[in-house]
C-alpha cells in the first residue's frame, strides 16, 4: 500500500500538466512530494532510500525548472532516477555480498544465490532501459508527461508481473516474520 502512495505526486503532476501546463505541474509535483514525504517521515520516522532519492531529485530538478523557467530540467528527473537505480543494482551486484533485489524480495522468494544475482542484473538492465526510454521520449515527443506517469507505471507493473510468473516456483509459502492463526497458542 505504501508504495502506491509514491504515485500520488506523479498523478497530480499529470493532471496539472494537462490542465495548466508544465510549470504549474512542476510546482504541484514539488508541493505534493514535500507534503507526502513529509507526512511519511513524520509518521514512520524515516524515508526509504528510493523515497529520499525521489524527493531530492524532485526538489532539485523541479526547483531548477521553476527558477529558470525551463522545462528541460524536469524532463531529466525520471531518467536520472532510473539511471541511479540501475547503478545501485549494479553496485550491489559486484561490490556487496547481497544483491539489492534480494533485500527487496528476499522475504517472498527463496532462490539460489546465482539466481538472485541474475535477477539483480535484470533489474539493473530494466532501470537502465527505462532511463533511456524516458530520456528519449521526454525530448522527442510532446506526450512525454503521459508516458512518464502512465507508460512508465504500466511497464513497471508488467515487468513485475512477468517476473512473479516466471519465479512462482520460488515463492515462499509464507513471507518471513508472519504468523497464521494456527501458529498462535490458544489460552
Amino acid at each position: 500500500m505504501k508504495q502506491w502512495l509514491d504515485f500520488i505526486p506523479l498523478v497530480a503532476f499529470l493532471f496539472a500538466n494537462e490542465k495548466y501546463g508544465i510549470f504549474a505541474a512542476t510546482a504541484v509535483l514539488v508541493v505534493c512530494s514535500v507534503v507526502l514525504y513529509g507526512y511519511l517521515w513524520l509518521r514512520e520516522g524515516k524515508l526509504e532510500n528510493s523515497q529520499r532519492i525521489t524527493l531530492v531529485a524532485t526538489l532539485l530538478f523541479g526547483g531548477i525548472t521553476l527558477a529558470l523557467h525551463d522545462e528541460a530540467y524536469i524532463k531529466w528527473k525520471a531518467p536520472v532516477i532510473y539511471f541511479l537505480f540501475a547503478i545501485a543494482f549494479l553496485v550491489t551486484q559486484f561490490l556487496t555480498r547481497e544483491p539489492l533485489i534480494r533485500r527487496f524480495m528476499g522475504t517472498i522468494l527463496d532462490m539460489p544465490d546465482a539466481l538472485w544475482k541474475r535477477l539483480n542484473l535484470v533489474w539493473a538492465v530494466f532501470f537502465a532501459i527505462m532511463g533511456g526510454l524516458n530520456l528519449y521520449i521526454a525530448f522527442h515527443f510532446d506526450w512525454w508527461a503521459r508516458f512518464k506517469v502512465l507508460g512508465s507505471m504500466g511497464l513497471m507493473m508488467a515487468f513485475m508481473v512477468v517476473q512473479l510468473l516466471l519465479l512462482q516456483a520460488y515463492l515462499r509459502e509464507e513471507p518471513e516474520g508472519t504468523t497464521t492463526p494456527q501458529d498462535k497458542e490458544t489460552p
